[in-house]
């Protein structure tokens, strides 16, 4: 692939995305559409791209992006749904679509079928979360979505890494997998970690916007590559890293400096740019792969274009009934298991008392804002099942398949991989991601109050900006009010999101000042 070919995509996906914008469609769904359609013209020549270059290149800055604006106090709030999502659910998926996979094509053999479940597991809810406010979803759907998308991609990268090198001739058992998966998860999050505070550490003493971004863009990649060194989750470390930097040069007063609202201001224009790149090209290339993807199937006798497509329209149904099975097993585990402890609450008084101390226990170490919520409501739980389409991390996944295995044989089903992957994508899309606004409003999710109560904390947390302010407009004066936030949001009496915004916005007054005189 060249530089023109390159520019090109990205050129003709900018067109495109402006025209979707404006007629509310999804602009990754035109894209690899019209990508798709495109890849049989006449002369469209096939592009090649190194497979460990699009997982290495592609994916860390998505997700670094996307763990930016997530809030640490609500993805805890809601860590046990997150977790049965994100975790547990992404598990179960690649093992049931691994199985269907190797009795649909039983010529790939197992490890190669669970390489494909592990490439179709995990939903890209980071899409759906985009529009939130947009489509009317409840902070705590899009909290939840938002949290599951980080950590799916992790489990499923790490299934997919494990996956792969059962197919190349590693030795690989159950016991080994669960050993792999620990080291990678338990190291990526000390690589992350790490990197955060060496980037926090660096970034007040370059005192330079265009450097400390520069530097935000590098950590990603560095985080990811080192960790993939130790053998560990790179996808962990980013999304540890991003967390804990994003938190930190917003609310920590230890990790405020005279310039940080600059760089802030910078950040915030810089990473909606990456990430509209970066997917742009991924759903381009994909959807260009086509017609050359087909042609390597018809060249096959097994396991053949017919049998792929059947068995990506079985997968493709497949994985939308899953996404429901394991919403409701899960959260309706979680229900029940509520409404028992609520019954033996009523009927044992003994086991009241203990709870109760337990939860005064606990309530002295943690915020009452801190506390966990409960199960989702139904409303929920049917909007969170039907936000399982297929995106970005499908097809990178996909395209970054090795093309042989470590002793040089052709890897199974690699074509049909790619072909499958790209029509359950599209299938997702098309079939879920065209409805779920017509399904939030069918529902009638009531969003006022919530609303409401976001009003009245915004309030709140410009009472205090006023309060804190001496009205001179200098540097010290901008700092005192921040810092006002800050301590607001430790001592819980304005959440994360309402502080990142009004800091947003103290950051772009601070600038406007700074330009006047």
């Amino acid at each position: 692939m060249n530089g023109v070919q390159i520019l090109l995509i990205i050129g003709v996906g900018i067109a495109i995305s402006a025209l979707a914008s404006r007629r509310n469609l999804q602009p990754g769904l035109i894209v690899v559409t019209l990508a798709a359609a495109a890849s049989f013209l006449p002369g469209v020549p096939r592009l090649d791209l190194e497979s460990e270059l699009m997982l290495a290149i592609v994916v860390p800055p998505l997700l670094y992006s996307a763990a930016r604006g997530a809030s640490f106090t609500a993805f805890g709030k809601n860590l046990r749904a997150i977790i049965n999502l994100g975790f547990l659910l992404v598990v179960l998926t690649a093992g049931a679509l691994g199985v269907l996979s190797s009795w649909l094509l039983p010529s790939i053999g197992l490890a190669a079928a669970f390489v494909l479940g592990s490439v179709l597991a995990p939903p890209d809810t980071i899409t759906t979360v985009s529009h939130g406010d947009e489509l009317g979803l409840p902070k705590r759907v899009t909290t939840i979505l938002t949290g599951e998308s980080l950590v799916n991609d992790a489990t499923a990268l790490t299934l997919f890494t494990i996956a792969v090198g059962a197919v190349s001739g590693e030795h690989v058992t159950w016991g080994s997998g669960i050993r792999d998966f620990a080291h990678n998860a338990g190291v990526g999050l000390g690589v992350g970690a790490l990197f955060a505070i060496a980037t926090l550490w660096l970034r007040k003493r370059l005192g330079n916007p265009t450097l400390e971004t520069t530097l935000a863009l590098l950590v990603p990649f560095t985080a990811l590559l080192t960790a993939e060194q130790l053998h560990a989750s790179g996808i962990l470390a980013v999304v540890t890293a991003a967390f804990s930097i994003s938190i930190n040069t917003s609310l920590d007063p230890r990790h405020q400096y005279a310039g940080a609202y600059r760089t802030r201001l910078q950040e915030e224009a810089f990473w909606p740019v990456i990430d509209f790149l970066l997917e742009t090209f991924v759903f381009a290339y994909i959807g260009l792969q086509l017609r050359f993807v087909i042609e390597d199937l018809r060249a096959e006798d097994d396991p053949g274009l017919s049998r792929t497509i059947i068995a990506a329209v079985v997968l493709l149904a497949a994985a939308i009934v899953l996404r429901f099975a394991g919403v409701y097993l899960l959260f309706g585990r979680w229900k029940l298991n509520d409404l028992m402890n609520k019954r033996r609450l009523d009927a044992d008084p003994q086991f009241a008392r203990r709870l109760a101390e337990r939860r005064n226990r606990r309530s002295r170490t943690r915020k009452e804002r801190d506390q966990p919520l409960g199960a989702p409501t139904g409303r929920e739980s049917l909007v969170v099942s039907w936000t399982g389409m297929r995106g970005i991390l499908t097809l990178a996944a996909a395209a970054s398949i090795p093309e042989t295995t470590a002793s040089g044989e052709p890897f199974p089903g690699r074509a049909a991989f790619q072909a499958i992957a790209l029509i359950v994508t599209l299938g997702t899309l098309l079939l879920q991601g065209t409805t779920i606004r017509w399904l939030i409003g069918a529902l009638k999710l009531d969003v006022g109050p919530e609303r409401q109560q976001a009003a009245e904390m915004r309030e709140r947390a410009e009472d205090l900006i006023r309060k804190a302010a001496t009205g001179d407009d200098t540097d010290a004066d901008f700092d005192k009010q921040r810092a006002a936030l800050s301590e607001a949001v430790m001592h819980g009496k304005v959440d994360e999101e309402t502080a990142k915004e009004l800091i947003g916005e103290i950051d772009l007054r601070q600038a406007a000042r700074r330009t006047i005189r």
